[in-house]
Parts: structure tokens; C-alpha cells; sequence
């Protein structure tokens, strides 16, 4: 495929991307002027939504007038999306403000929609497979303890002459067990589930049904975070021959003037059955984060890039260069 063609599909995507996002962010500011709250933005503290009850004014028409506007901002905080704002702003004051790694899980719950692109260098060494969307999109949290991801099937582009196409439909769901921000703790600790469906057909998609439950855990030190996943792979059909897989992820980052956050991950994965039974690979991802910064009201945008390399024999993939874009709001 042509680099004009690669060009054009990756506008397409990235103009998809941002109309999705700019019609939901023109909701959720249209509702919420009335209050200047931080996203979840690293390094920023959350928090509460100002009082809007009604002011006692003795005098005539200026009181009624008074009365009648702060009767109305009181009924405008009362809508499901200040509602849903507020429940979103409980889930980031109990917990650390740590930044999203470029391929760990977030060990957070987190409210944004991201947009990861990546190349990698395929096994035989000579050509390239890029990947628009990485299986990320929409985080939303619905309540306090929870976090409700759903991802956009990525698209793939392959020089080896594989054909084009999408990937799976993903998501991810996040409970929050126990937590504490910074000052009180600096931990989390939680449960996950993913998944994803086949609706991408093979090579770009696996065929299959798979679940994804995972454990999660994170703690600060000072200015240095770690944030830990241990889960599995599990297909709901096709075992005999996609294997059950066991990944342990770790990425360690330093905050520097809360914008700042270079980070290192190593990434493991361990097969159980299948064509790959018995090989593991392991990557090591150094890479920065920087962010987030304010657009609108709670809208703020960090963007981050980062580079997989692997260090053990067997890989499927080396050299994946990760682009990063993400719009807490």
C-alpha cells in the first residue's frame, strides 16, 4: 500500500476520532460552566462542585430576580450530567493521579477517550504492520468504584502484502477495590475484565472470543509511580489453537513539575497450549508522557510516545513505535 493511501486512511481515522470526541466534550461543557474542575490530569487535585443555593435578598425585584437564577443553576446541577460529573470527580479524589502508561493498563479509573497509533516491525524483518486505534477509545466511570471502557476495532495496514482491514470490537471493565491519593496512602488496588469479540476477520482479528481477567495494583513513592497488571487470556473457543496466555506488565514513571513523566514498562507474555505452547516473550518500553494540559473547562489533553523492544528470544514483533493521544474530561 501506497504511503499517499496510508496517509489518507490516517486523517480519516484521527477526523472520526475528534468529531466523536468534540461532540461529546460540547455536551458535557455546555452543562458544566458553572464549575472549574480537574480532569484526570496527573499532578492535578480534584474537586468539589460549587454551592448554588438559593441567596436570601430582602429588597423587591433584584431579590426575585436573584432567587429566580440561582433556582435555575440549582436545577442545571441537578442534571444527570452534573450528576455523572460529580460521580466522576468522587472516583478521582479516592484515588492517585498517576500518569496512563503507553501499554500496561491504566491502573486507574479513568474518564477520557484515547487514540493510540503504532508500527511494528514484523517478524521476517523487512516490512512494517501499522495499527490505528490500538484498542483503545471511550473510559467512562459511571460510578465511584467502576470504570466502563469501549474500544473501537483498530484498523491495520500490512506492507507484507496480509490483506487490510479492521480488528476486534474490545472493552474492559474496572472495579475499584481499595484506594488512597496522595497524602493518605498513594495505593490502589482493583479487579479487571476485558474481552473482546470477533468481528474482525484473521489476520487482523483471532476468530475468537476472548476474556481477559486481570489484578491490578499500583503505589507512589515520592515523586516515582509503579503500576502492576497480572491476568490471562482466555479464549472461549479456539484454545487448540490460540493457547492460553499468561501477561505480567510493569511500568515505573517519575513525575517531573507534574507535566513532565518519563517511564519504562517491561511487558511479558507466557503461552499455555496451542501453536505457541511453552514459548513467553518479553518487551522493554521506554517512553514519555507530557500532560495534561487544559483545553476547555474539564477537557485537557497529554499525548505520549514510546518505543517496544524486545529482549528475549522468541518475539512475534519488535520495534513498536507507540503515538499516544488522550483527552481526560
Amino acid at each position: 500500500m501506497g504511503k499517499p493511501t496510508w496517509t489518507i486512511r490516517l486523517a480519516i481515522i484521527l477526523l472520526s476520532a475528534s468529531g466523536a470526541m468534540s461532540t461529546l466534550s460540547q455536551r458535557i461543557m455546555a452543562q458544566t460552566t458553572e464549575t472549574q474542575c480537574a480532569s484526570d490530569v496527573p499532578g492535578s487535585q480534584p474537586c468539589g462542585y460549587a454551592d448554588t443555593g438559593s441567596v436570601a435578598i430582602s429588597s423587591g425585584s433584584k431579590g426575585e430576580s436573584q432567587d429566580g437564577s440561582t433556582a435555575s443553576a440549582g436545577s442545571n446541577q441537578n442534571d444527570w450530567v452534573h450528576a455523572w460529573m460529580r460521580k466522576v470527580d468522587e472516583a478521582r479524589a479516592s484515588q492517585p493521579h498517576f500518569v496512563s502508561p503507553m501499554v500496561t493498563t491504566h491502573v486507574m479509573l479513568v474518564q477520557q477517550y484515547r487514540f493510540d497509533m503504532s508500527w511494528q516491525q514484523d517478524p521476517g524483518g523487512g516490512t512494517v504492520t501499522s495499527n490505528y486505534g490500538a484498542s483503545h477509545g471511550l473510559e467512562i466511570v459511571p460510578t465511584s468504584h467502576l470504570e466502563v471502557g469501549l474500544f473501537q476495532p483498530p484498523y491495520l495496514v500490512h506492507q507484507s502484502g496480509v490483506q487490510d482491514g479492521f480488528g476486534d470490537f474490545s472493552f474492559q471493565i474496572k472495579y475499584r477495590a481499595f484506594s488512597a491519593p496522595e497524602g493518605r496512602g498513594d495505593y490502589f488496588a482493583g479487579f479487571f475484565l476485558g474481552g473482546s469479540f470477533p468481528t474482525g476477520s484473521p489476520p487482523n482479528g483471532v476468530g475468537h472470543t476472548v476474556l481477559s481477567p486481570t489484578f491490578a495494583a499500583a503505589k507512589g513513592i515520592g515523586p516515582w509511580d509503579i503500576q502492576s497488571t497480572i491476568g490471562a487470556n482466555l479464549p472461549a473457543s479456539g484454545a487448540n489453537t490460540l493457547g492460553r496466555t499468561i501477561f505480567f506488565n510493569t511500568a515505573v514513571d517519575y513525575k517531573i513539575r507534574g507535566k513532565i513523566w518519563p517511564m519504562l514498562e517491561q511487558n511479558s507474555t507466557f503461552w499455555s497450549g496451542g501453536v505457541l505452547d511453552g514459548k513467553k516473550q518479553v518487551f522493554l518500553t521506554p517512553a514519555l508522557v507530557l500532560g495534561g494540559f487544559p483545553i476547555a473547562e474539564r477537557l485537557h489533553m497529554s499525548f505520549g510516545a514510546g518505543v517496544q523492544i524486545a529482549v528475549s528470544q522468541f518475539h512475534q514483533y519488535n520495534h513498536r513505535w507507540i503515538v499516544s493521544v488522550r483527552f481526560p474530561f
